[in-house]
């Protein structure tokens, strides 16, 4: 403990916001597969192609226009994130408007895209409603425990939100395999997973979240420094209002509060704003735009989703098309093996990014990827070479015309296995984007903007290669589809080996340990730290 010396105008010791993480946590939890709209966009293309006779190139325009609808939201969603106090409105919004049009896309999707037309009206607006989400849940976060506190909290929110997405695809696979073919009542799931994330919104308190640190204006939130009724002092738990007057322990008083919305033209790059009044304020977006290492990152993030982004649907396509019932239970767990290998992923990634740096890891998830394609092309060589006499075989998928011959069954258990590299790039990617996001925002007071600008390169990537994809596998076939791509993947490792600095701040370390209730509570150290 504290020498009871330290009693004028004492500084509360930063400790866990327990109520308020553990909620947010749940919040992931069920958040799962509308994040992004990804898992359920992935396990509605198998639905229309294998109940609804939609060609792959249809389904590639739907996500395609979804992607694009992402891309140019995003980034007006991340500005809008820094600029309102009503985050958590605008996430249950964004939640319950995702979950709708979801349900849409199953109740009217007509056979062989009959009325493609209005579906792909359909995902624009599912797009532009879940570019709020990232931005939404990672500020939320961000103001609850901090910068100093993302480390942790972004892990565990990524381990929670992969445990809720396997959870909830396992669900949605198993209702599919007992109605096949009728497996349109899969995504009954959607709305119980909504019910659940709107719960647990309402129950995080508008003193919970520190606007000021939520978009990274200052390093540490007032929720983590206000003693709860836990922490052993017996005092009982009020949150902090809005109104107060400081974030943190080393932020100026009266920090401005909301963002400017000049755009910056004209003005000089500089990182630390003030106002005629000296106080501190938010950088505005052209300051932003300056920083060389946010061009590289971005640059980073749309090549690894360019070559990422459609392998799953493709590997989920291969094994359901022609496979039938059993088909369409392999698609599922393909996401949900992947969804596994990401919890362990997140959790690596929360013990060690903070001790050895983003770099490394973030190398080997994006590394991951060309492995992964690698693997892929050479199973589904195999696979061919079996049917080469047989008829059995075409382009990459089963043909159900001549089902009396070809590959062993362990082949399709193998291919699904590919799906834990799945999880080491995307788990890793999902966790470490978001806390070098939030490193190179420190102190700007734009991080949800910034994150708006990653999330929609990350977009546009994965929008991209959806349809170059889908184009790709049936013109040309699977397997050479996978050769393709992870000969892409290749550059945003190099992109990132060579030019993406190191970006953990040093200070970092030390405070992570404080904030997270570390149980050495020598008082040297901490009084260094305050």
């Amino acid at each position: 403990m504290l020498n009871e010396g330290i009693t004028s105008n004492p500084i509360d010791r930063p400790v866990k916001a327990e109520r308020a993480k553990k909620t947010l946590s749940r919040v992931a939890l069920f958040l799962g597969e509308l994040r992004d709209g990804l898992t359920m966009i992935n396990m509605q293309n198998a639905y229309l192609i294998t109940s609804k006779a939609y060609t792959e190139k249809q389904a590639g325009i739907m996500f395609f226009v979804f992607g694009m609808s992402q891309f140019l939201f995003q980034t007006p969603a991340g500005y809008l994130m820094d600029y309102s106090d009503k985050k958590v409105l605008l996430l249950g919004f964004s939640a319950v408007g995702t979950t709708l049009l979801t349900l849409a896309t199953a109740a009217f999707a007509t056979d062989n895209g009959g009325n493609l037309a209005f579906m792909v009206f359909v995902k624009f607006l599912q797009g532009a409603i879940t570019a709020l989400i990232p931005p939404g849940l990672n500020s939320i976060t961000q103001g609850i425990v901090g910068t100093v506190g993302m480390t942790s909290q972004v892990a565990q929110n990524e381990m929670m939100n992969h445990l809720g997405t396997a959870i909830i695809v396992l669900t949605g696979s198993l209702l599919a395999f007992w109605l096949y073919p009728n497996i349109g009542l899969l995504f009954i799931v959607s709305p119980l997973a909504c019910i659940g994330v709107v719960y647990y919104l309402t129950q995080i308190r508008p003193g919970d979240i520190d606007h000021n640190a939520a978009r990274g204006l200052v390093e540490t939130s007032k929720t983590t420094l206000k003693k709860e009724s836990f922490d052993g002092t017996g005092a009982p738990y009020s949150p902090p209002s809005l109104d107060a007057q400081s974030s943190s322990y080393d932020s100026p008083k009266n920090m401005k509060f909301i963002p400017s919305f000049s755009f910056g033209l004209g003005e000089s790059p500089s990182r630390t704003s003030f106002d005629n009044n000296g106080q501190k304020q938010a950088d505005t977006p052209l300051q932003i735009l300056k920083d060389p290492k946010l061009l590289v990152f971005v640059m980073i993030c749309f090549t690894f989703h360019l070559s990422n982004g459609t392998v799953l649907p493709l590997v989920m396509q291969a094994l359901a098309i022609g496979n039938g019932r059993a088909g369409i239970l392999m698609s599922g767990l393909c996401i949900i093996v992947a969804q596994t290998f990401m919890v362990m992923s997140a959790s690596i990634c929360g013990k060690y990014s903070g001790i050895y740096g983003r770099k490394p890891l973030f190398l080997i998830g994006i590394l991951s990827v060309p492995v992964r394609c690698c693997l892929l092309t050479l199973l589904l060589h195999i696979k061919e070479s079996y049917n080469d006499n047989e008829g059995y075989y075409n382009d990459g998928y089963y043909n159900d015309n001549n089902n009396n011959g070809g590959p062993p069954a362990w082949l399709d258990i193998v291919i699904l296995s590919t799906q834990a590299l799945d999880g080491v790039g995307a788990g890793v990617f999902g966790t470490m984007y978001v806390l070098v996001t939030s490193d190179i925002s420190g102190g700007t007071g734009r991080f949800s903007l910034t994150l708006g600008l990653t999330t929609a390169a990350m977009s546009i990537g994965g929008t991209v290669s959806g349809y170059l994809g889908q184009a790709l596998a049936q013109d040309i076939g699977y397997r050479q589809a996978f050769m393709i791509l992870g000969s892409m993947a290749l550059f945003p490792a190099i992109l990132y080996f060579l030019c993406m600095p190191e970006t953990l701040p040093e200070k970092d370390k030390p405070l992570n340990e404080i904030a997270e209730g570390d149980e050495d509570e020598d008082e040297t150290t901490y009084k260094q730290v305050v």
